[in-house]
Formats: structure tokens, C-alpha cells, sequence
């Protein structure tokens, strides 16, 4: 089988974009990984767009990546729309990967580009109910919501008020019941939060680059208990791209800048015990991609996970084998997962302090660990990264994620 290489990055600031369009955003990120890569637009051969909500939020629904790549010069190429809840870029990532694994092209291109900041809240927050399953919503929710049963609040929990999305709500049930399963703290969650946005501060294109101390997260505002506000991502803008090849066109390209595709494999979720944590969506993904990387999380220099809040984070990094199962909280407040720590996670900022703009967090994930294997992080660089992983979730289906993709990239 011909190995597959990233050869091309490039993304935007994530964040506010008031004065750029999905078009501005897409073009953005494009040009810039068709500049890392040195060629032009008529080199590549595919395109994988990836968005979630620009139907929505704009009414540009079935053709979003048509209509965004023909403004830049691509076109008369397949062009294929992917959507795939907050896992739709790692997904066009993957596609791409399949695409030129089978033989159809080889120079293909993943893009994700979100506009989600709109002045008006309640259709941001519309845009997520749409990630459950809309004809049991209730009955999802009520499982969901049950798993914190049994769980004894303190008597610092607060009532919260204001508007949220949803699965703030749903992540908060989902931190009580592994705070009951495995004895996890509200302060382990802080101290995830607190390094994301430590490491964030050394990130120009995180959304927020403000440093925080464990305490200060703590007595941030609440948003549902035990998460406050540093602990959830943000809605965000942004845009990210990615420009893979085929072995057999490597010499195309700076070799001394590309980076290998160990594995990038798609799971679904599935039904499961919510008490059995070895049935997890993500850590079953993640022993296929360990597998077909002919690697472990021993191997690992340095990773990105999907931190939509701080909880995640925790779970992620037992699944991926970091820790055993119940121990991420500790592992957090260890310091072991802090830049200069034995596995550094999210350098970046995660999605917490870097931003989540949907459609481009996945390949936003790729930038930074791309960046990373090459050596090229600057402030924020793991010291001697030689395989890096990614994990990006995606929806609620049950009571885990609906999709997850792991991604797991080695210095070329």
C-alpha cells in the first residue's frame, strides 16, 4: 500500500471574523497550504469540504463547497460536501486519505470553514440541537441527564441561568458521572482548562490567548457545575486546510517538510453499558488507528483531542491510553500533560482556548501536530515530536459521541 503524506497547511485565526466571508475564510486557508506546499489550485486533483452549519446559519445548503472553491480557481474537480457533526473535517480528512489510497487521485485537498458568530444567540444555539437524535430528543436527553444520577452535589453547586447549548448541559452530566464512577474533582477539570489556556497564550491563532491559574477557573462563572466558563469551548469562525499526496508524487514536494498518514480511521458509537468505559466510541477508534499504525500510545510525542469542555479532555486521554481508565483527571493535575510534560495535549489550546469553529476543528488538530512534526511550533514546541495523535468527536448519540476520528500523523 502507497504511503500517503501531508505536504501542505494552512489555517486562519479562529475566532471572530466579522469582516470575512465563508468564501474569505475558505480562500484563507487554501491559499495558505497551497503555499506551504508551493504548488497552484490546478494541481489539486480532489477537494473534500467540510462544514456543519452554514446551512443553518446561512441557507447555503448541498453545494457549500462548490460554491466557496470555484471563487480560488478549483473546480472541474470532485468536489464532495462532508458533514459529519464537530468530526466533519477529520472525516474529509480521512476521505481524502481513502481517496488517494485508492488509486482516484494523488493531490487532494481538505478544507473546514465555519461563519457560526451571528448576532442572533438562539439560532447559534439551534445549530446543536440538531447533534442529537431529534425524534427521541427528550428521552435522549433524559438518559443523558441520568447518568448523574446517585451523585451527591455539593454545597457550592450553583443553579445556572443564561443561555447555553445544550451539550454543555449534556457534558456536564457526563463530568458528574465519571466524578462518581472514579472519584474525579471539579478541580481536575480546572487544571485542564487553566494549561489549555496557558499553552493558548504562545498560539496566534487561538480565539483566546489570556492565562488562567487553576483558582481562577474555578471562581469563573458557571455555565452548568461543574463547568465554567474557561472549561467549554467557545462558538467560533475559522477555517483550516490540509493538501495530502501519494508516495509516488512525493518528489513534487519539500520531503524534508512532509509528514506521514500513520492512520486515520472513522468509528460510530454504539450502545453500550455507559458504566463500561472499555466499549468507548473513542477508545475503540483509537486502538484501530494504534493498530494500522504499527504504534501505542507509548509511542506518542504529543496530541490533540477534542476538549469541547474540560471533561472531555479527562476521558480522551484515558481512551487514547495515556493513562488507565479513571485516571485522567489525575494525569491532569500532574502536570504530565502540560508542555515539557511526558505527553503534552493540546499544545494548541485545545478547542477550549484555541476555538471550535465545527467545520474546521479536526484539521485545525492536523495543522498543529503537522506543525509540531516538523519542528516549527515555536514557543509552544514538544521537544523531539516524532508521532503525533488526534482525536475529534462529533454529536451524541446514546450516550457517547456519535462519530469519532482518530488521526495519528509521523514525522516523514
Amino acid at each position: 500500500m502507497d504511503d500517503i503524506y501531508l505536504v501542505g497547511i494552512g489555517m486562519t485565526k479562529f475566532g471572530p471574523l466579522p469582516d470575512m466571508s465563508m468564501k474569505d475564510i475558505t480562500g484563507a486557508a487554501v491559499k495558505a497550504a497551497l503555499d506551504d506546499a508551493g504548488i497552484d489550485a490546478d494541481a489539486i486533483e480532489a477537494a473534500y469540504f467540510s462544514n456543519a452549519t452554514q446551512g443553518a446559519l446561512e441557507g447555503q445548503y448541498m453545494i457549500p463547497g462548490q460554491v466557496a472553491l470555484r471563487s480560488i480557481g478549483i473546480e472541474g474537480v470532485p468536489v464532495v460536501n462532508v458533514e459529519n457533526a464537530c468530526a466533519s473535517a477529520s472525516t474529509a480528512f480521512a476521505l481524502a486519505c481513502k481517496d488517494i489510497r485508492a488509486g482516484d487521485a494523488s493531490v487532494v485537498l481538505a478544507v473546514g470553514a465555519e461563519k457560526m458568530i451571528t448576532p442572533d444567540k438562539v439560532k447559534n444555539m439551534a445549530v446543536f440541537d440538531g447533534a442529537i437524535d431529534v425524534n427521541s430528543r427528550e428521552a435522549t436527553l433524559d438518559g443523558l441527564l441520568a447518568l448523574s444520577d446517585g451523585f451527591e452535589l455539593p454545597p457550592e453547586a450553583y443553579e445556572e441561568a443564561g443561555m447555553r447549548s445544550v451539550f454543555m448541559d449534556v457534558y456536564a452530566a457526563i463530568a458528574k458521572h465519571h466524578m462518581k464512577l472514579h472519584g474525579t474533582t471539579q478541580r481536575q477539570m480546572a487544571a485542564v482548562a487553566a494549561k489549555n489556556h496557558n499553552h493558548s497564550v504562545h498560539n496566534e491563532r487561538a480565539q483566546f490567548r489570556k492565562s488562567f491559574t487553576i483558582d481562577e477557573v474555578m471562581e469563573a462563572r458557571g455555565i452548568s457545575w461543574p463547568l465554567t466558563l474557561p472549561m467549554c469551548s467557545p462558538i467560533s469562525d475559522g477555517g483550516a486546510a490540509a493538501i495530502l499526496c501519494s508516495g509516488d508524487v512525493l518528489d513534487r514536494f519539500d520531503k524534508t517538510r512532509a509528514v506521514k498518514v500513520a492512520a486515520s480511521v472513522i468509528g460510530t458509537g454504539s450502545a453500550r453499558d455507559p458504566d463500561d468505559g472499555t466499549k468507548h466510541i473513542c477508545r475503540l477508534t483509537a486502538e484501530k488507528a494504534y493498530h494500522k499504525a504499527g504504534a501505542g500510545p507509548e509511542d506518542m510525542s504529543v496530541a490533540e483531542v477534542h476538549d469541547a469542555s474540560a471533561i472531555a479532555e479527562i476521558m480522551q486521554s484515558e481512551n487514547l491510553g495515556f493513562c488507565e481508565i479513571g485516571e485522567g483527571g489525575s494525569l491532569a493535575e500532574s502536570g504530565a500533560t502540560s508542555l515539557g510534560g511526558r505527553i503534552p495535549i493540546n499544545p494548541s489550546g485545545g478547542l477550549e482556548s484555541k476555538g471550535h469553529p465545527i467545520g474546521a476543528t479536526g484539521l485545525g488538530q492536523i495543522y498543529e501536530l503537522t506543525t509540531q512534526l516538523r519542528d516549527e511550533a515555536g514557543s509552544r514546541q514538544v521537544d523531539g515530536a516524532r508521532f503525533a495523535i488526534a482525536e475529534n468527536g462529533g454529536g451524541m448519540h446514546g450516550i457517547e459521541e456519535a462519530v469519532a476520528c482518530v488521526t495519528i500523523l509521523q514525522r516523514g
